[in-house]
C-alpha cells in the first residue's frame, strides 16, 4: 500500500452522494454489464473510507487509513454483503434471514458511541479502533435508512446492464444517475428504430 493516502487507488466504485449504506452497497458494481469489484484489496477500503470521510461523524485517521488490512477488508465485505441483502429485502417487500440482520446488529454494537460537548462544539467519541468506529456507523445509518422516510424511496437503477441502488430525491427520478438514464434513453431509442410500430420483431442477433 502506498504510503501517502493521497495516492491510494479507489478501485473504481462510483460515489453518487447516496446515503452512506447505498454507497457501501455500489462499491459492488457493473461497466457494460460486467460486474466490477470496487474493494478487491486493502488499498481500495482505505480510499473509499478516505473518499467518503467527509461525510462521517468519526472519520479515520490517514495513519488509520495507512494500516488498514486484510482483516479490515473481509469485515467490510461482511457488511456489504449484510447491507446488499437488507437493501433488497425492503425493494422486494420481503423478510430478511434473521442471520443477516444479527450480524448487522454485531457491527452496531461493535463501536458504542457517546457525544461530548467541546465548547462550543461537540464531537462523537467512541473507544472502538478507527476501521470498527467505521464500520458501526454505516451499520447504524443502514438501520436509519431501513426504519425511516427514506425507505420508501429505495430504488435498484434498471440501466442497461446497471446493478446500482439510489435513493429517489425527485418523482419522476428512474436511474443512479444521468449517464444510466442516458444510456437507457438511447437503448430505448434503439429498439424504436430497430422495430417500429406496426413491423413484425427482427430476429437478427
Amino acid at each position: 500500500m502506498s504510503t501517502r493516502i493521497a495516492d491510494l487507488d479507489p478501485g473504481g466504485a462510483p460515489l453518487l452522494g447516496e446515503p452512506l449504506p447505498v454507497e457501501l452497497a455500489n462499491t459492488r458494481y457493473a461497466v457494460r454489464g460486467t460486474p466490477h469489484e470496487g474493494l478487491a484489496e486493502p488499498a481500495h477500503l482505505a480510499a473509499w473510507l478516505r473518499d467518503i470521510a467527509p461525510r462521517l461523524g468519526n472519520p479515520p485517521s490517514e495513519a488509520a487509513l495507512l494500516a488498514v488490512d486484510a482483516r479490515d477488508l473481509a469485515r467490510a465485505l461482511d457488511l456489504r454483503d449484510c447491507v446488499g441483502a437488507l437493501l433488497t429485502a425492503a425493494l422486494t417487500d420481503t423478510t430478511p434471514a434473521a442471520d443477516t440482520v444479527e450480524r448487522l446488529n454485531t457491527y452496531t454494537r461493535a463501536a458504542p458511541r457517546w457525544r461530548e460537548l467541546t465548547w462550543p462544539t461537540a464531537v462523537t467519541r467512541t473507544e472502538a479502533d478507527p476501521i470498527t468506529a467505521v464500520l458501526a456507523e454505516l451499520a447504524g445509518a443502514t438501520v436509519d435508512l431501513l426504519t425511516g422516510a427514506d425507505r420508501t424511496e429505495l430504488r435498484a437503477c434498471h440501466g442497461p446492464g446497471c446493478v446500482l441502488h439510489f435513493v429517489r430525491n425527485n418523482p419522476r427520478r428512474e436511474w443512479c444517475s444521468a449517464g444510466c438514464g442516458n444510456r437507457a434513453r438511447v437503448a430505448r431509442h434503439y429498439r424504436r428504430t430497430k422495430n417500429p410500430p406496426g413491423s413484425r420483431p427482427s430476429t437478427d442477433g
